[in-house]
């Protein structure tokens, strides 16, 4: 659908007044979101939304100041999102993901790329963490890939490889999905942007995987990516989620 003009600055308009407050309530925030792909892809998507992230410390402070200045404010799920509200516009505050993996903490602070945003100076969350996120978004719904592929595409060559290798360590497979991915969609361009060490060490990953015993437990890492489709697998074939953790 194309945004008019009015609509454009109706948005405008919003976002800026939406950051501004942000950045008065004092409290660290970084863009996510569509905007952030903008900024790393420079592929723009018409949208009513902002993606904020931040750490869990910083949400209860950001609602109270919104609230504060007229918003109606929501904490949507207090395991990784908070809301906040204006006519047909919203905040998406986030603080984690809903596999509660993506965890912000000060780290992403400290990597964030600076920039500006309908003219207000902000911080972007970084590449690799905006990668990171996406990686766990394969639903029907939705299905973040192609974004990812176009980060590397056009940011890929910026990217820390190791940073988002040790990112993603313990669930590699899907990093190397990805990156096969990538390979089969852009043959002409993936040998200029992934580094050769990255591919032969999670190759050489997967050929060990035949080396070890089998699991004792049956478990289904489906969870992590898609929430709803992978039902089937915990309630009636009796795998065991990795996303639940028993004590």
């Amino acid at each position: 659908m194309i945004e008019t003009q009015e609509q454009k600055d109706i948005s405008n308009a919003f976002f800026k007044e939406a950051l501004k407050l942000l950045n008065d309530s004092g409290s660290p925030y970084m863009l996510g979101g569509a905007f952030a792909m903008f900024h790393y892809t420079g592929i723009f998507r018409n949208t009513k939304d902002l993606d904020i992230f931040c750490k869990s410390s910083e949400y209860p402070k950001i609602l109270k100041h919104f609230a504060l200045n007229g918003y109606r404010t929501e904490l949507t799920d207090a395991r990784w999102l908070a809301k906040v509200f204006k006519g047909d516009y919203f905040i998406d505050i986030i603080f984690d993901t809903v596999n509660n993996i993506c965890t912000v903490d000060d780290s992403w602070y400290v990597r964030a790329s600076t920039g500006e945003f309908v003219g207000v100076p902000v911080k972007f969350i970084p590449a690799e963490e905006l990668i990171w996120c996406k990686m766990y978004v394969r639903n029907r719904e939705r299905n973040d890939s192609a974004d990812i592929n176009h980060t590397f595409l056009r940011y890929g060559k910026h990217i820390d490889w190791k940073h988002l290798l040790n990112r993603l360590d313990q669930h590699w497979h899907i990093l190397l999905a990805q990156l096969i991915t990538f390979q089969f969609v852009y043959p002409a361009d993936y040998r200029h942007i992934v580094p050769k060490w990255l591919f032969d060490e999670l190759i050489e990953r997967a050929k060990e995987q035949y080396e070890l015993p089998p699991p004792v437990e049956k478990v289904c890492r489906g969870p992590l990516i898609d929430q709803t489709q992978y039902e089937v697998d915990i309630k009636e074939w009796n795998y065991k989620s990795s996303t639940i953790t028993t004590i």
